[in-house]
């Protein structure tokens, strides 16, 4: 016996270290986004979840946001297949949001102002939405799913029931959808964390010095986000405007990220670009949950979004613990400060590694 014990527990730890184990430990995560691309801060943030070694990518489900659903699913699977990880699924979403169309908001823009960014609907880079606009990288030869985002969500979330944690980084239609097919999905996901809202950013940036309570994510399909933000999520975490704006891609990232010579780094290095701002909206909300420690200060709030037709259409609304609505809120965990440098390391050092391999069947 005492020699069965010899061997045996060596052999049981040598289990329990293996690949297989360890995979199975891995966090599973659902992508929900709207895919614009090529790079850019969805695709960037997508790839920092596939690149992380401690995820397991269930899937990638798109919606219209900041372009139209046709093209997000085309730069998706293009992307998938240029760094060799066609096994994640790409999941069709919502084409169009719950309630708010493009035509009623060029007459609320006609009353009230114009808005700085429409995505797919901004005038200067408009085209219908069966039509993919500029495929830089090249059309895929993959195909999505034949299933839609909010039956796959459901689907995955009752699979992993408590396990599941879903990434938002655009509207949230599909996710609203998939509450009105099943109301228990909320209570079936691990966590939600999403990138959106705006309480107060202190920033010159003319967009939120105008509207300082307007967000993109949120008000594209306000509706979706009043029924995303009052369901009964175990935890919610929220990637807001005001800590975004206190990052900023740079040139160097790039090029430090390019001369890794990998699938992954020769796609960032021909695709990433830097712009006026550069923020990392969704980068940080990605990288933020692969590593908490990223965030260096939290507040627990209550949010909601305007719904009333007027000028605040799609509007932020928050309270505190003493103020809060009678009618049911959620607590939120708002990510105030960060630790930038780290921030910018995670980022470098995961777009410039190998690209993990397949972690399930």
């Amino acid at each position: 016996m005492k020699l069965c014990r010899f061997w045996l527990l060596p052999a049981l730890a040598l289990l329990l270290a293996s690949p297989r184990c360890a995979s199975q430990e891995r966090r599973k995560v659902i992508i929900d986004q709207d895919e614009a691309g090529p790079a850019g801060t969805d695709l960037q943030s997508t790839l920092l979840l596939i690149q992380s070694p401690q995820t397991e990518v269930l899937g990638i489900t798109v919606v219209t946001g900041d372009m139209w659903l046709n093209e997000e699913v085309a730069h998706t699977l293009r992307m998938l297949e240029l760094i060799g990880r066609t096994d994640i699924p790409v999941v069709r979403g919502a084409e169009y949001p719950l309630v708010r169309r493009k035509e009623d908001t060029e007459l609320w823009e006609e009353r009230y102002g114009q808005i700085a960014w429409l995505g797919a609907w901004t005038p200067r880079l408009y085209h219908p939405p069966n039509e993919l606009g500029d495929m830089r990288e090249g059309l895929p030869t993959t195909k999505p799913l034949q299933e839609d985002a909010a039956h796959f969500l459901v689907r995955m979330v009752r699979a992993f029931p408590n396990q599941v944690t879903i990434y938002a980084g655009g509207p949230m239609t599909n996710l609203a959808l998939a509450i009105s097919i099943d109301p228990e999905f909320p209570t079936l996901v691990r966590e939600l964390v999403f990138m959106g809202a705006s309480l107060s950013p202190q920033t010159s940036d003319p967009e939120f010095v105008d509207y300082p309570r307007h967000e993109f994510n949120l008000w594209f399909d306000p509706e979706a986000a009043h029924i995303v933000l009052r369901a009964k999520w175990k935890k919610i975490v929220c990637t807001p405007v005001d800590i975004s704006v206190k990052t900023r891609l740079s040139q160097e990232m790039i090029d430090r990220i390019k001369a890794a010579d990998l699938p992954v780094a020769r796609y960032i290095g021909s695709y990433a670009k830097v712009t006026r701002m550069s923020y990392m909206w969704d980068e940080l909300a990605a990288a933020a949950w692969l590593d908490p420690s990223i965030i260096t200060k939290t507040e627990s709030r209550y949010l909601d979004v305007d719904l009333d037709r007027g000028p605040g259409y799609g509007d932020v609304l928050t309270w505190g613990e003493g103020d809060k609505p009678k009618r049911e809120v959620q607590p939120i965990e708002i990510q105030v400060d960060l630790d930038n440098a780290k921030f910018y390391k995670t980022f470098v050092d995961l777009l410039s590694a190998p690209t993990p391999r397949r972690t399930s069947p």
